[in-house]
């Protein structure tokens, strides 16, 4: 039932959106701009070539995989994106705890612009021209690793808008730190696991679990020596993410004080 009124919610949403006659303007212009995005790794790589046994295209697979799943989130809880600023703020949310649906739902489906979906769109494709260039098949076991790096990075990632809209409730502002854990979290995948810095490395192997979302994964399907399991980490470490991060919106919703507007 209630998956029913999220898509519905997602549907209604989608069909205002396109009311707009430039609305594919939005995509266009979108697409240009993730396409773009990791350009200059590509031409840093054909100017200096490779970093040892790091191609371009273990790069572009490792980020594509992070982008994707990014993006994915970004698309299906855009609504914990606005709610700090479009809800919280504004008493939005007093109407939203009236209502007989669950928060997590309503919140959610709050928000779904149809151009968010031109990162997991572009970010799959790059995947598998990396995987076309490296000559790895995309055989049953290879999807399957794929598909749950995918499912975990995505909920990673809407654990961490999850997150974020569960600590707005104690600080209101000053939210702008979590873009460490957003689009620059992603943007550290284009550096090799093995040159990053060990306080970085720390850190994204458990806040936000990038590396298991996106590294480990990619070295499973190509055999880059590392350990096959590791790469079936992704969906538990996105799931476990997911629940600290739920925890924390269910500490916070339970000390939610009205606006009293």
């Amino acid at each position: 039932m209630e998956a029913k009124v999220y898509f519905k919610l997602l549907r209604l949403h989608l069909l205002s959106g396109m009311e707009y006659k430039g609305w594919w303007l939005m995509l266009i212009q979108v697409g240009f701009v993730v396409v773009t995005d990791p350009l200059s790794t590509v031409l840093l790589f054909s100017r200096f070539g490779s970093i040892g046994e790091w191609s371009v295209e273990r790069i572009i697979l490792i980020y594509a995989l992070a982008v994707s799943s990014f993006g994915l989130a970004e698309s299906l809880c855009r609504g914990f994106d606005y709610f700090p600023w479009q809800m919280l703020r504004s008493g939005e949310f007093d109407r939203v705890l009236l209502r007989p649906c669950s928060l997590f739902m309503q919140v959610a489906a709050s928000r779904f612009h149809l151009h968010r979906l031109m990162r997991p769109v572009t970010g799959v494709c790059a995947i598998l021209w990396a995987l076309a260039r490296m000559d790895v098949p995309l055989s049953l076991w290879n999807a399957s690793l794929l598909v749950s790096a995918l499912a975990g990075g995505t909920i990673m990632y809407c654990g961490v808008f999850v997150l974020t809209s569960g600590v707005a409730f104690f600080t209101i502002k000053g939210l702008d730190w979590i873009y460490i854990l957003t689009n620059a979290s992603y943007q550290v995948t284009r550096c090799p696991e093995p040159y990053m810095p060990r306080m970085l490395k720390g850190m994204f192997l458990f806040l936000p679990p990038v590396l298991p979302v996106s590294f480990y994964p990619a070295a499973a399907i190509c055999g880059w020596g590392y350990p096959v399991w590791a790469g079936w980490l992704s969906l538990p470490a996105g799931l476990a993410f997911m629940a600290v991060s739920l925890a924390v919106w269910q500490v916070g919703v339970r000390h939610y004080q009205s606006t009293g507007s």
